[in-house]
């Protein structure tokens, strides 16, 4: 077979990387900043999602979109300073104000509403409680397993992992973003020097999360019938569509802890 053309399989690659780059430039600096900084950014990020969400279950209605939107930064900024675990039921609020305003796909919009809210509330909390090193572990964990599954997907293709839902995700990318997330646990087992068996285990549980978060919002749009969340960030859609996997790995995490009273056996 010949190289791909302008439109074959690599067509999105270059965007993909401009705006992929932008973003870890904004990333990278808000997470070493860290407080106040990075709560900013995830907050706006978890709004702008909120909006996503919205306009793809309602395409007609973005005013609303943005209402909830703002009610949601709103009581994420809230949130991250309040003490006690009964402010967390304050993230029922958005949740329950869409499911009001919606006519269909109630379960749907509170489901993903509140899991946004809560992943990015447990961004922010990792952050503070953690500090960079494991933060950067765990944002390092996702990239590798979703830029590596990128290329193994495209280079080695194969069967698909789950084609009813992700019709683009292949075993082989899969398994290399599990292969890939063991190198970069590995690594921050030796900087952190934490059990190694352990912290490779964990980070190849936290890339399987990462891959779920991906599905669950892909199965969202199948769901919808659209191809992006939306169209703010040139060859990636919108911010649902690349941050999706970071949600799923956050969800783990803030799971990890209910269950064992720490984010992971490796720390």
């Amino acid at each position: 077979m010949g190289a791909p053309g302008p439109g074959g399989r690599w067509a999105d690659l270059q965007p993909r990387i401009v705006s992929g780059g932008l973003m870890v430039l904004v990333g990278s600096a808000a997470v070493l900043l860290g407080g106040p900084w990075f709560q900013m950014l995830v907050v706006f990020a978890a709004a702008v999602m909120i909006w996503e969400l919205w306009t793809m279950i309602v395409a007609d209605a973005p005013t609303r979109g943005m209402l909830l939107s703002a009610l949601a930064a709103s009581v994420m900024s809230g949130q991250l300073s309040f003490t006690s675990d009964w402010g967390l039921l304050l993230f029922l609020v958005v949740p329950l104000a869409g499911t009001a305003l919606l006519a269909r796909e109630r379960i749907t919009f509170f489901a993903f509403a509140l899991g946004i809210q809560v992943a990015g509330w447990g961004l922010v909390w990792f952050r503070a409680e953690y500090g960079v090193t494991w933060i950067l572990w765990m944002i390092l964990v996702v990239v590798a397993t979703d830029v590596f599954g990128y290329f193994a997907g495209r280079l080695i293709g194969g069967p698909k992992f789950w084609p009813r839902v992700s019709p683009k995700k292949t075993w082989a990318g899969t398994v290399a973003g599990w292969l890939a997330a063991a190198v970069v646990g590995a690594l921050f087992g030796r900087i952190a020097a934490v059990p190694m068996a352990q912290i490779i285990l964990v980070s190849m549980a936290l890339s399987l999360a990462s891959q779920m978060g991906d599905i669950a919002e892909s199965a969202l749009k199948r769901r919808m019938g659209v191809k992006d969340s939306s169209n703010l960030i040139p060859g990636h859609g919108g911010l649902f569509d690349r941050f999706d996997a970071l949600l799923g790995a956050s969800l783990f995490l803030l799971a990890l802890y209910l269950l064992t009273g720490r984010p992971g056996a490796a720390f």
